[in-house]
């Protein structure tokens, strides 16, 4: 897969992928004569659809280079409906790399000058893909989202971005690998940096705005929720459905965890879990683990569970310092240890650390742990129950820098080529950044 997403193939949209490193480079020299083309090329067309849907995304892209009818496959009903079909799931992580725990984009900012000699300068803002199978990395841009604008969450091939500005949140949702960007009606209260949960079915979107209402121009305060939903039902409710937060919660500013029909986020002094029920448009609370000896308690995903991972230390009982995974059981109220990170391995990870925390993200089988203020990765493998760390990315510059000024965000991304469900916001929209190009 080195050759994937390569930038001198044509594409009908305004953006580029770039491969990154990989742990493995492999060529292969094929003389079976099971690959006689004389056989090959009377392979009906219906099988070689299905063999290309199952193609993962970079190598898709590379394929489409072949010949004109691939080249158009993504622009054929036919073979979308098929994709969605049987194209398996694939997941994979979506990293930006960022300055500041508030501003989620980076942007190159790549000089060119004008016809009269003056310089330019052109935001580009990038994202990282990983694929966690193969141990490769790529390049993605997003030179069609608009300044202003930070990923707040992701889910079903879509990434959901956020309005920096306070106020009024303008949120859109992006397919990057298509370059498609659907925009929703702005939230109904001003914010600051709220928390934001998204859930992309392949007939509905559900996003949840929570937190950090704006009091005063100088004050913010965890008030309430307002919720989107729309539906191939015809049912929309277009933040019309608030609901108040529990009294004196602290959310971190950020994204939610969804399982199920569930928004979950940590909530501070002291520790717990706050749960949002979608249906019923309610929260309830739910005590952590350990609450009063945990470190950067952390939420993900994995394999339709809710996962807590954090630190654990105990100074005044001779337990020494590590970190666990608990599991929240079906009941929704008590959790389970299931993992603790090798003693040796932590001594390592804590002396990266340096202090700063570190921040999860999960999807699949796959926790990728990241520590703060570095571009440090480690992944952690739930059912073969192995660590290792990530290779860094050559497309990240300063790979090889200690900069404390650089650091990670993650998501959980299902990269897919497409996303019919936006369809459903081309009735009730506004006309896209028209707000945005006075």
């Amino acid at each position: 897969m080195e050759g994937a997403f390569n930038n001198s193939m044509l594409l009908p949209f305004s953006y580029t992928f770039t491969p990154g490193t990989s742990s493995t480079s492999v060529t292969v020299s094929v003389t079976s004569p099971w690959m006689d083309t004389r056989i090959w090329s009377k392979l009906p067309q219906t099988l070689i659809d299905r063999v290309l849907a199952f193609l993962p995304p970079p190598a898709f892209f590379r394929a489409r280079c072949v010949c004109k009818r691939w080249y158009g496959l993504l622009f054929s009903n036919n073979f979308l409906e098929l994709y969605i079909q049987i194209s398996p799931r694939r997941h994979w992580f979506l990293f930006f790399k960022h300055k500041s725990l508030k501003s989620y984009i980076y942007r190159n900012n790549n000089s060119t000058s004008d016809s009269g000699g003056k310089t330019m300068t052109a935001n580009i803002c990038e994202g990282y893909l990983f694929d966690p199978y193969d141990i490769a990395w790529y390049r993605i841009s997003f030179s069609l989202v608009p300044s202003g604008f930070s990923p707040a969450a992701a889910s079903g091939g879509l990434i959901c971005w956020v309005s920096d500005e306070a106020g009024a949140k303008s949120i859109i949702l992006c397919n990057p690998l298509i370059g498609s960007l659907s925009q929703l009606p702005p939230t109904l209260r001003p914010r600051l940096f709220p928390s934001i949960g998204l859930k992309v079915g392949p007939s509905s979107i559900d996003v949840a705005v929570a937190g950090d209402d704006l009091i005063s121009p100088y004050a913010v305060k965890n008030l309430s929720t307002e919720s989107f939903h729309i539906d191939a039902g015809g049912f929309y409710s277009l933040w019309g459905t608030t609901s108040s937060l529990p009294r004196l919660c602290s959310l971190e500013s950020g994204q939610m965890v969804c399982v199920d029909d569930r928004f979950y986020c940590m909530n501070y002094n002291p520790f717990s879990v706050l749960a949002y029920e979608i249906a019923a448009n309610s929260w309830c609370k739910i005590q952590a683990p350990m609450r009063r000896f945990l470190r950067s308690p952390r939420l993900v995903e994995s394999m339709g569970k809710l996962i807590l991972v954090a630190a654990v230390e105990k100074s005044k009982l001779n337990v020494p310092k590590s970190l666990r995974l608990w599991r929240l059981q079906p009941c929704g109220t008590t959790w389970i240890e299931i993992e603790r990170m090798p003693q040796q391995l932590y001594l390592q990870f804590a002396e990266l650390g340096g202090g700063h925390g570190f921040d999860c993200v999960g999807h699949g089988e796959f926790i990728a742990i990241i520590i703060r203020r570095s571009i440090k990765v480690l992944l952690f493998d739930i059912l073969r129950k192995m660590w290792q760390w990530i290779p860094p990315c050559s497309c990240i510059n300063g790979a090889g820098d200690d900069d404390d000024d650089d650091e990670l965000h993650g998501f959980a991304y299902e990269p897919t080529v497409t996303t019919p469900v936006t369809g459903l916001l081309d009735q009730i929209t506004i006309p896209i950044f028209q707000s945005f190009t006075n």
